[in-house]
């Protein structure tokens, strides 16, 4: 099966780092993270999603379980802002060239500050967006850091 390339793999690929593909069927429109883990046979702590946040015009990228839900104090604490608010849906593909249910950290338009929930530091391999619905990618949390300069962090609520 011929896989099309994101901006995603072709980043992974220019810099030679290791990852595999994980395809899923989207017909059904269950596109968010949990039914997403099912669907390509991988526990939910395994499948991270990619959040986009702002304060201000700054834009903060957050990587965290599919499972768990942002926490904006300490995302806004990561970020070094007083308050952070979730980008809204309408302005996603604006600032990151990509849509919701396929946005991955790697290959926006810009390298946000980008921070790993550090659970991922517990994975041997996470699974993010590749950039597509219908397409993930699988590799090493560190190898996901180095390609995004992200720091690992505490991001979900308690």
């Amino acid at each position: 099966m011929q896989v099309t390339k994101t901006n995603a793999l072709r980043m992974l690929d220019a810099k030679k780092i290791q990852y595999e593909v994980l395809s899923y069927d989207n017909e059904d429109g269950m596109i968010h993270g949990t039914a997403v883990a099912e669907k390509i046979g991988r526990e939910p702590e395994c499948v991270f999603k990619t959040l986009v946040a702002h304060s201000g015009p700054n834009l903060y990228v957050f990587v965290i379980p599919v499972a768990e839900e942002l926490d904006l104090k300490k995302a806004a604490k990561a970020a070094g802002e007083k308050k952070i608010e979730m980008l809204p849906m309408k302005d996603l593909q604006k600032w990151t060239g990509y849509i919701r249910g396929g946005c991955s950290p790697v290959g926006m338009k810009k390298l946000y500050p980008t921070f790993i929930d550090s659970s991922a530091e517990q994975q041997k391999k996470m699974a993010v967006s590749a950039g597509k619905i219908g397409m993930q990618m699988e590799l090493e949390p560190t190898l996901l850091a180095d390609t995004v300069e992200a720091k690992f962090i505490d991001l979900i609520k308690e």
